[in-house]
C-alpha cells in the first residue's frame, strides 16, 4: 500500500513540474523583452493586436529620430533602426500601442532582407510605421513619397556628422529603393568594400535619414498640409506604356527606374521600331 502511494505522489509531483515547465516556457516567449520598453505581458500582447487602425499619431523632431536611427542600426542594423527610431519616440508621447510593439521582429529587413540585397530594410521599415499611424488612403502617398525621396536624394547626410564614426563620408544617389543598387553605387564613388565598416556607418546614416523623412511626412499629415508631389518620370512612363496595365504587353507592375536594370536600346530591344 505504501509503496502504491508513493508511485502516486511521485507521479503527481512529476505531472505537476511537467505543467510549471510549460508554464514557465510559454510565459518565458510572451513576456520575454521582445516588445519596445521591455518585458510585456499577454495583456500588452493583445493590445497591440486589438488596437484599431491606423494607430494614433503625436508630430515628432526628426532630428531625434534621425540620431536613434543611427544608433539603432548598430542595435539590429537598418530595417531595425529606423523602426526603433520611430516607435521609442511614439512610445514615449502616445504610449499603446506603440509600446507593445514586437520591435525584434523587423530584425529580419538587414542588407534587404537576410542579406538578399532586395528592399532597402530602412525603407522597409520606415513604411511600415508610415502604415500604422495612416489610414488606407493616405498611406500608399507617403510611403511613395518617402520612396521617392530615397531614390532621388544624395545620401548620407551630413546631419550625422557630429557624432557619427566616419563624419564626412561622400555622397551617391541609389536611383533604385533596392539594397543591392543603394549599396553598390555608393561603393563605386566612395571606393569603400560592402563589408567595410565605413559602408556599415554610411547605411547607419541612412536608416536615421529615411526614418528622420518618414516623421517628417507624418508630421505634415497630422498638421494638414500634407500633398502628395510624386509624378512618374518620363522614361519610366515610355515603358509603362507598352508594359504596365493597359499597355500591349502589360506585363509588369512597378514604378522603379528601368534604366537601372534593362538595355533601353529602343532598336534592340524593340526590333519593330
Amino acid at each position: 500500500m505504501e509503496a502504491t502511494e508513493e508511485k502516486l505522489s511521485r507521479r503527481n509531483f512529476l505531472k505537476n513540474a511537467s505543467t510549471l515547465a510549460t508554464g514557465l516556457a510559454v510565459g518565458g516567449v510572451v513576456g520575454g523583452g521582445l516588445f519596445a520598453g521591455g518585458c510585456a505581458s499577454n495583456g500588452a500582447t493583445k493590445t497591440a493586436m486589438a488596437a484599431k487602425w491606423p494607430w494614433p499619431y503625436q508630430k515628432l523632431d526628426p532630428e531625434v529620430v534621425r540620431k536613434k536611427g543611427y544608433e539603432g542600426y548598430y542595435e539590429g542594423a537598418c530595417m531595425y533602426g529606423a523602426v526603433r527610431a520611430l516607435v521609442s519616440e511614439l512610445s514615449a508621447k502616445v504610449g499603446d500601442p506603440y509600446s507593445s510593439l514586437p520591435i525584434d521582429m523587423f530584425r529580419y529587413g538587414e542588407g534587404g532582407m537576410a542579406g538578399w540585397g532586395s528592399l532597402c530594410g530602412a525603407l522597409n521599415g520606415s513604411c511600415a510605421v508610415l502604415n500604422l499611424a495612416s489610414d488606407k488612403k493616405t498611406y500608399p502617398k507617403l510611403v511613395t513619397e518617402l520612396l521617392n525621396f530615397y531614390t532621388t536624394n544624395s545620401f548620407p547626410s551630413k546631419k550625422h556628422d557630429a557624432y557619427a564614426k566616419f563624419p564626412g563620408q561622400v555622397q551617391s544617389v541609389s536611383g533604385s529603393t533596392l539594397c543591392h543598387v543603394s549599396i553598390a553605387n555608393w561603393c563605386k564613388v566612395s571606393g569603400k568594400k560592402a563589408l567595410s565598416p565605413e559602408r556599415a556607418d554610411r547605411c547607419a546614416k541612412l536608416a536615421g535619414d529615411v526614418a528622420a523623412h518618414a516623421a517628417g511626412l507624418l508630421n505634415k499629415m497630422a498638421d494638414g498640409t500634407f500633398a502628395a508631389a510624386y509624378t512618374i518620370p518620363p522614361a519610366v512612363q515610355t515603358c509603362r506604356g507598352c508594359h504596365a496595365k493597359g499597355g500591349t504587353l502589360g506585363n509588369i507592375r512597378g514604378k522603379e527606374n528601368c534604366e537601372q536594370c534593362h538595355d533601353l536600346n529602343y532598336k534592340a530591344h524593340h526590333p519593330s521600331f
